[in-house]
């Protein structure tokens, strides 16, 4: 055989080396693609997919809260275990679970809270605010289960929206347990106008609504959500399309307005 005929078939098996190893490069990457896409428990938010395995369910709910179950003011829905934000009669409704020691809940709303703001106020959208503890089980502390209660005492006060944006915007480390401190929770009351009263300290401190919580969770878990946040338009759960974005949403909401 010429030296230029084995210069080829050693040029071509290097070729074909190489490109195996590139197959194997993007077979390594697709999988990896698969993986990260079945644990993604938020619309399309790439940023938290580090984050929200420890947000997947695991039917952990944090502690079993003693004492009668108190909802908060307002409360509607199976068992009462919804806080409604917006008109009754909007056309669509938007039910979230979510926790508010939740990494991935929290880049939910700091996408999506303009939108459903803006649909809320122009009576089109009707939030539903489901809270669990999630976190609390997976995690340890008390955090997820303080802040849902304290939440809900903001709820009592008509205050709930603004308050709940409140927790989200100072939200700690998901592995800081900072809303398990009660003092933390009455300080960020100080943010929303009138909040901070005597009868909210009460019942922050009191944990008036911690048995109405875990009766929340328990829902949650018999529920077969995968984790938070879980979002659902109409009853359809789209937290799974990976397309979702505000706009999108915005587009669905504004055409079941029309009709």
């Amino acid at each position: 055989m010429s030296e230029k005929n084995r210069d080829g078939k050693r040029t071509a098996r290097e070729r074909l080396a190489v490109e195996r190893e590139k197959q194997k490069a993007s077979e390594k990457r697709r999988r990896t693609l698969i993986v990260g896409a079945s644990v993604v428990c938020v619309l399309g938010l790439a940023a938290v997919i580090g984050v929200v395995a420890a947000n997947s369910g695991k039917d952990k709910g944090g502690q079993t809260a003693a004492g009668p179950v108190v909802a908060p003011s307002g409360a509607n829905g199976e068992d009462s275990l919804a806080i409604p934000v917006g008109e009754s009669g909007a056309p669509s409704t938007l039910t979230v679970w979510e926790d508010f020691r939740c990494p991935a809940c929290r880049a939910f709303e700091a996408a999506y809270r303009p939108t459903i703001h803006e649909l809320v106020d122009a009576g089109q959208l009707r939030a539903e605010y489901h809270l669990v503890t999630l976190i609390d089980g997976n995690l340890g502390g008390t955090g997820s289960l303080n802040a849902a209660n304290a939440a809900s005492c903001a709820q009592d006060a008509g205050k709930f929206t603004a308050y709940h944006d409140v927790l989200y915007a100072n939200q700690p480390q998901e592995t800081d347990d900072a809303f398990g401190d009660k003092n933390k929770l009455i300080e960020l009351a100080g943010k929303v106008d009138g909040l901070d009263t005597p009868a909210f300290r009460r019942c922050v401190e009191n944990g008036t609504h911690d048995a109405w919580v875990a009766k929340s969770q328990q829902a949650f878990s018999k529920g077969g959500f995968s984790g938070t946040p879980t979002v659902l338009l109409n009853g359809k759960n789209i937290y799974q399309d990976q397309s979702m974005t505000p706009a999108k949403l915005k587009q669905m909401v504004q055409q079941a307005a029309k009709g």
